[in-house]
């Protein structure tokens, strides 16, 4: 790449920027942890293109630093007295979570159900619950929890398609930033943040 690129991020739980997109938000590129959230938008005719999955993510449980409630999987976070976050189910992670809590046989109920599951990361963080369902990628850069690991047979792999947006006001920047993200060198910089290469 020639020059630097210049990117503005917006941060937010996949259904509510397509939600914003639908309503007329204005952005180059849309990137979204599930595939569903990116399929709305293209059956509404709002990508320029076909999506292309640049990052696949795993579940994990997140816990408080030195895991005091030792949470060792799953049927765990079923224990009375524990405060268990999850993401809303409208959010790819929440959704994420109920199935593999489903796979593993689990019922939690939890203290809340939040809408970006940073929030589920942020409140394991400050001892507001003692553990949540996140991605393996909000836990390896948080740096302020300590995370369990889900067994592949309980866990959910997502899928992270990235598009470029009809109405991008950048068509080239949003075409360089894609190719960047799908190059080895922004495959290496996810790898390090805790997702699975495309």
């Amino acid at each position: 790449m020639a020059g630097a690129l210049h990117t503005t991020f917006n941060y937010a739980g996949s259904q509510t920027l397509a939600s914003q997109i639908e309503q007329g938000a204005q952005a180059d590129v849309f990137a979204s942890a599930d595939t569903a959230h990116m399929k709305i938008l293209q059956d509404a005719g709002l990508l320029a293109g076909t999506p292309r999955v640049f990052a696949h993510n795993r579940l994990e449980i997140a816990v408080e630093r030195g895991n005091p409630k030792a949470i060792h999987g799953l049927a765990d976070l079923a224990r009375p007295g524990l405060v268990i976050v999850l993401a809303d189910p409208s959010v790819p992670a929440g959704k994420y979570a109920q199935q593999a809590l489903a796979k593993a046989g689990v019922s939690v109920k939890p203290a809340s159900l939040e809408l970006q599951v940073t929030s589920v990361l942020t409140k394991v963080a400050l001892g507001e619950a003692d553990a949540g369902v996140v991605y393996v990628s909000d836990v390896v850069t948080s740096g302020k929890v300590d995370g369990i690991a889900i067994p592949d047979a309980q866990n959910v792999i997502a899928d992270y398609p990235i598009a470029k947006l009809s109405s991008a006001q950048n068509a080239k920047g949003a075409n360089d930033f894609i190719t960047f993200l799908l190059s080895s060198k922004g495959q290496a910089i996810l790898f390090g943040a805790g997702f699975e290469a495309a």
